[in-house]
């Protein structure tokens, strides 16, 4: 039965109450704003203030625009106490300064996430609210100690205005299940929302554990593991303001369409002044990367072994001259010897840490030496004014100890094979550091750089140093706190310029080994750990519930995890029912299923099918999106053909998921989540793909609702039992 809630009304005007503190907090915060701006004048102490009090006004009126998310999500009722607590996306007060509202991350709002039936934590009740805007659609009950039987009455109640509850203070076995089933099974925006009304307890302990150390967290495919994360930042910038607010806090995502996905989750928690980057966007400004270097060349780029061939090529451009130096000075000619120079490099290398750093001192060595070989001496100030700018002078320097950018660094090492053989050594066999030649760019500002590129320069920078009056441009920032994503593809090379930008070794690492598709994909997470700060042992923890996607489709994805990683469990799905998978044939297969390469080849014939499917996948989910996942190869022929096909669709760029219906490659899939997904061919995603099974495995676990495969090319053996081909 359905029934009205017998505390709606009381429970709305408690919502226009918080309403209204809002907008008084709103308007206390923008004319405190005017009045910052508009005080000029006093002391430099007294400007410095006021510069501070602004953009600590500034910021918190950005919290307070929340713009139509739910402002007030729930209250828990302490056991005993007759209070109550509102908890809610910020903290707010009345006119005499009574809390009216909670944020979310304050300590007594911990039970709201984290009591159960046999935990309850003090409390007596919890309540969940729906809501749009200002108004109160819902009210979901939990009673907890002697009041959990009085909530049994309210069980049969709908979540529209109603409640419910469970003798053991959870419904459906899980805190606030009719909020959390609401927001799951609503439609997708090609965006990544935050979850702060519906964090579930496994997912807390993660959010409110201790900051120090590296925090690893494991999560198979819908557990949360990226919102998760994030909102331990948010949580992280609350409790320790002081010191992250003037230390940063990073977080590093795969690539740009993910960030793109993740991009409104933290100002929608009121946290903007959050670094969200690609590892490329670490680097100077002047670099260009773009594109992705083979596997071959990309597993030789993020070995270990390449920090040591930089630092062997950063050695091989100290040097000694190759021929005395003599050069005019007043009435008399100055010299410097090979065995001289070779001495001035020598002494040098063994006083510096950073290359560029040692520039200084070869010049006051060098022009020192000049100076001491003139006939009754020389004040090697007065040499170094008098000759600094002769171009023999000035080449000799340049030969000697050169000063480096990464780019000229690099550029140089992999257009000479020379120095290739040099630097490499033993680290690297011949057939390896063939690899790494290219032809020689005139300058290093003309390169467009691979991805793969991106440690090596970086650990090139952290080699070299500043150069002389580029402190600032060459400066590696470090951060309090850096969050990484999808960790388990990162090269030892890529982890080791993360570890580089922490400032105390506090990081929150996640990801799930099962979906480790890259050159350098992880088997387990010791080789992560291996190339992350270790000041403190890490602290592991798997999340075990998977929210995101329904057991049917589940079981499909299933199958192939055994695959992909041998002994991974398989997260526990919360939603037990859901649409069946579909395997779709396209007509040319079933026809020429004798022949499975002229089948292959017919794009057209996939090309209409796949126009099928996708007409039906977007009259199934309605306003929901629809994501056609296709191995690289079929990328561009596909995009031909939908468009010839007058199928409106878009591809994913900075901005996202561009439209309703997205054609994504599936390399760049990982870490989305969409209503319905159609997986292209899933035979040649495994066969393409450096981890091909895990990039099947991925793209089959990112729907909320519904998983279509459609093929022209037989199965692969993991998809080919038990479903039939529609």
């Amino acid at each position: 039965m359905t029934s009205r809630h017998p505390d709606l009304e009381a429970e709305q005007a408690y919502f226009d109450l918080a309403h209204a503190c809002l907008d008084m907090a709103r308007e206390r915060a923008t004319m405190a704003t005017s009045v910052f701006r508009t005080g000029r004048g006093g002391t430099t102490q007294a400007r410095f203030e006021r510069e501070a009090m602004l953009e600590a006004t500034l910021a918190r009126l950005t919290k307070l625009n929340i713009g139509d998310r739910s402002l007030v999500f729930g209250r828990i009722d302490p056991a005993g106490t007759g209070e109550r607590f509102y908890i809610g996306r910020v903290g707010l007060w009345d006119a005499d300064h009574d809390p009216i509202l909670v944020d979310w991350r304050a300590p007594v709002a911990e039970p709201f996430y984290r009591a159960t039936g046999r935990e309850p934590l003090g409390l007596e009740r919890r309540r969940h609210f729906a809501s749009r805007g200002s108004t109160l659609l819902g009210i979901e009950d939990e009673f907890f100690g002697e009041k959990a039987a009085i909530g049994l009455d309210l069980a049969d109640r709908d979540f529209d205005g109603s409640g419910g509850s469970s003798g053991d203070g959870r419904l459906d076995g899980r805190p606030g299940s009719g909020a959390l089933i609401a927001s799951l099974e609503a439609a997708r925006t090609g965006r990544l929302s935050d979850i702060v009304s519906t964090i579930q307890s496994e997912q807390d302990r993660v959010i409110r554990s201790e900051m120090p150390g590296v925090v690893v967290v494991q999560g198979g495919p819908g557990t949360g593991k990226t919102v998760v994360a994030l909102h331990r930042a948010a949580y992280l910038l609350y409790t320790h303001r002081f010191p992250l607010e003037s230390q940063g806090v990073l977080v590093v995502g795969p690539n740009r369409l993910f960030l793109a996905y993740i991009e409104q989750v933290l100002p929608s928690l009121g946290e903007a002044g959050v670094e969200q980057a690609v590892l490329a966007d670490l680097l100077s400004p002047a670099v260009r990367v773009a594109g992705l270097d083979s596997e071959a060349v990309g597993r030789i780029k993020g070995d270990p072994r390449m920090a040591g061939v930089l630092r062997r090529a950063v050695r091989d451009r100290r040097r000694p001259l190759r021929s005395d130096l003599n050069v005019g000075y007043q009435l008399q000619r100055l010299h410097l010897t090979v065995e001289q120079s070779a001495e001035i490099v020598a002494e040098v290398s063994r006083r510096v840490r950073k290359h560029n750093a040692g520039r200084r001192l070869v010049e006051e060595a060098f022009f020192a030496a000049l100076a001491g070989s003139a006939r009754h001496g020389a004040d090697p100030a007065e040499v170094r004014e008098s000759i600094s700018d002769h171009l023999e002078v000035r080449e000799a320097l340049e030969w000697m100890w050169p000063v480096l950018t990464p780019a000229h660094l690099v550029n140089d090492l992999y257009g000479s094979k020379a120095l290739l053989r040099s630097a490499a050594g033993s680290r690297l066999s011949d057939d390896e550091a063939e690899l790494l030649h290219r032809p020689r760019a005139g300058h290093a500002s003309e390169v467009t750089w691979s991805f793969q590129d991106v440690p090596v320069l970086d650990e090139a920078r952290a080699l070299l140093g500043y150069r002389p009056g580029h402190r600032e441009e060459d400066a590696v920032l470090t951060y309090g706190h850096i969050v990484v994503d999808e960790a388990q593809d990162l090269s030892p090379m890529e982890l080791r310029m993360i570890a580089r930008r922490s400032l105390n070794g506090s990081m929150t690492v996640v990801g799930d080994i099962a979906q480790a598709t890259g050159s350098w994909a992880h088997d387990d997470w010791e080789s992560v750990l291996e190339g992350l700060p270790d000041r403190r042992p890490p602290r592991r923890v798997e999340l075990t519930l998977g929210y995101r996607i329904p057991a049917p489709a589940m079981a499909l994805a299933n199958r192939v995890l055994p695959y992909a990683s041998p002994g991974a469990v398989p997260p526990s799905t919360v939603r037990t029912v859901g649409d069946e998978p579909r395997i779709v044939a396209c007509g040319a297969a079933a026809a020429a299923m004798g022949d499975p390469a002229a089948a292959s080849r017919d794009v057209s014939a996939l090309g209409e099918t796949l126009a099928e499917v996708i007409a039906q996948e977007r009259e199934e989910v309605g306003e929901g999106n629809v994501a056609v996942i296709v191995p690289d190869s079929l990328h561009e022929p596909l995009r031909a053909e939908l468009a010839g096909r007058s199928v409106v669709f878009g591809g994913p760029g900075r901005s996202g998921l561009e439209q309703q219906v997205t054609l994504v490659p599936v390399r760049l899939v990982k870490g989305l989540e969409v209503d319905a997904a159609v997986v292209v061919e899933p035979a040649r995603i495994v066969a393409e793909e450096c981890q091909g099974v895990r990039s099947l495995y991925v793209a089959l676990t990112r729907a909320t609702r519904r998983i279509t495969v459609v093929h022209a090319e037989p199965l692969p053996e993991v998809l080919a039992q038990p479903y039939a081909a529609a």
